[in-house]
């Protein structure tokens, strides 16, 4: 997309929007939510005094008693002794002191260990048995063009991953478990990253289609059967994948899904089992060492770009897609979220999955190996929560069912932790272009210049695939 004036010097105009990388601290306007953890006091030593004696008590020596020669004997008269009954001896019972009950130790919410009845992707109870005993979904949502918005069901997902596509646009891989919609859409197809996804989620995955090299690595997968798709014959009647032709939208972006019926599928194929994912830790405090920050942008190649804001009276954030609030259609409501997550993850070209000479490829997120080495896939993450902003690092333990993206400090494995919610994570090429600031840009300002100028269009050359 091209636009007729730079994101950038909207931003300057409307607001001294700071950089903050690494650890530093960005500027700071007025500060909120500043969280002040007291240190506990040094026990001081105690020191216990010995009374010894001096030494052994002195032996007396004997004493001299001069034998006496009595004159006449006497003879006493008897004495009367009293016989005595002693009184009955009080022996004092030792009454044991109660031995204090210890407090249970509470169970950890993540990143590894879960309590019982708490879903692993928000931190809270599951609201009912449905939500326990199904399995996490992931259904692919398209984002672009911009006429697929307002979408359906979004603020209903437990997770929402935001990836590149092509072309500067974005498509979300949206994870649902507390929620199981009815209409969710408009579907869109999958990519290489979800086979990543579905792995790490221990989900099942439901999408429109995708391109032949995809759906073949899909197709020969041992996961093959947690997958659902028109493209392998699932349709409205059986899994829930049904179109909306009252739309006044091209055909590709009519396709819904009823995630009930596709639950409904997913447990006559034996595979609607209730497993977790663990990655993810939580807690209601937030750690102390964070910065205020409440605005934070990011502009994709200058075809797209999105802005969160930080709303104190709710706790959450709320989303801005190319400059105007982005909302949900199912309930009406501007998609927001309790904690923002930025993922660096590196971004390979994989024209090897195409014939030679193809003018099309696709683009591989890697939440896997490393390449060329056995190694785990990791790199730097931005986390938001509460109005506040912190660095660290994102990795998966293994290449395991279930583990999922750990949020960590570095220099050790200690993990941020999240608010217990709805987390929006992003993947992007490079933190450097998220810019993180501790004020607001004013929306309906850039509102109304962006009303005064061309709508963004994009070249077509730059897209390929659904």
């Amino acid at each position: 997309m091209r636009r007729t004036f730079s994101v950038f010097a909207l931003m300057c105009c409307l607001l001294m929007a700071v950089p903050v990388f690494g650890m530093a601290s960005a500027p700071r306007g007025e500060q909120v939510f500043v969280t002040n953890t007291p240190r506990p006091a040094t026990d001081k030593p105690i020191n216990f005094v010995t009374n010894t004696p001096n030494g052994p008590t002195p032996t007396p020596s004997a004493t001299y008693t001069p034998s006496l020669t009595p004159s006449a004997t006497y003879t006493p008269t008897p004495t009367y002794t009293p016989t005595l009954t002693p009184s009955a001896t009080y022996t004092p019972t030792n009454t044991p002191s109660p031995t204090p009950t210890p407090s249970p130790t509470p169970t950890p919410n993540g990143p590894f260990i879960y309590p019982d009845g708490v879903n692993s992707l928000t931190g809270l109870p599951y609201p009912n048995e449905e939500a326990r005993n199904r399995r996490n979904l992931i259904v692919k949502i398209s984002n672009y063009p911009p006429v697929v918005r307002p979408q359906t069901g979004i603020n209903l997902a437990d997770v929402v991953f935001e990836m590149e596509a092509e072309g500067g646009v974005t498509r979300f891989a949206a994870i649902f478990r507390t929620n199981a919609p009815t209409v969710v859409g408009s579907v869109r197809s999958a990519r290489l990253a979800d086979i990543h996804l579905i792995r790490m989620y221990n989900a099942l995955l439901a999408y429109s289609g995708t391109s032949e090299p995809i759906q073949n690595l899909i197709l020969t997968s041992d996961f093959v059967f947690r997958t659902f798709s028109p493209l392998k014959g699932d349709n409205c009647d059986n899994a829930g994948f049904c179109r909306d032709e009252s739309l006044d939208v091209d055909f590709e972006h009519t396709l819904f899904l009823n995630t009930q019926t596709l639950y409904d599928l997913a447990t006559r194929r034996e595979v609607n089992t209730p497993l977790r994912a663990r990655g993810f830790a939580f807690s209601e405090n937030p750690d102390a060492n964070g910065t205020p920050a409440v605005d934070i942008f990011h502009d994709w190649w200058g075809q797209a770009d999105v802005r969160w804001q930080y709303v104190p009276e709710t706790g959450r954030y709320v989303r801005f897609n190319d400059g105007y609030a982005h909302f949900d259609k199912g309930d009406g409501e501007q998609i927001w979220a309790d904690n923002l997550v930025y993922l660096e993850v590196e971004h390979r070209r994989r024209p090897d999955l195409f014939p030679p000479n193809a003018n099309y490829e696709s683009i591989e997120i890697n939440f896997g190996l490393v390449p060329e080495t056995t190694d785990p896939a990791q790199g730097r993450a931005f986390v938001f929560r509460d109005g506040q902003f912190y660095t660290g690092f994102w990795r998966r333990q293994d290449e395991n069912d279930g583990s999922a993206i750990q949020l960590i400090y570095g220099g050790s494995p200690v993990p941020i932790m999240l608010k217990p919610g709805r987390t929006w994570v992003t993947t992007v090429r490079g933190l450097g272009s998220v810019v993180v600031s501790d004020q607001y840009t004013d929306m309906a300002e850039l509102g109304r210049i962006l009303a005064l100028t061309a709508t963004p269009t994009i070249d077509p050359a730059t897209t390929t695939g659904d």
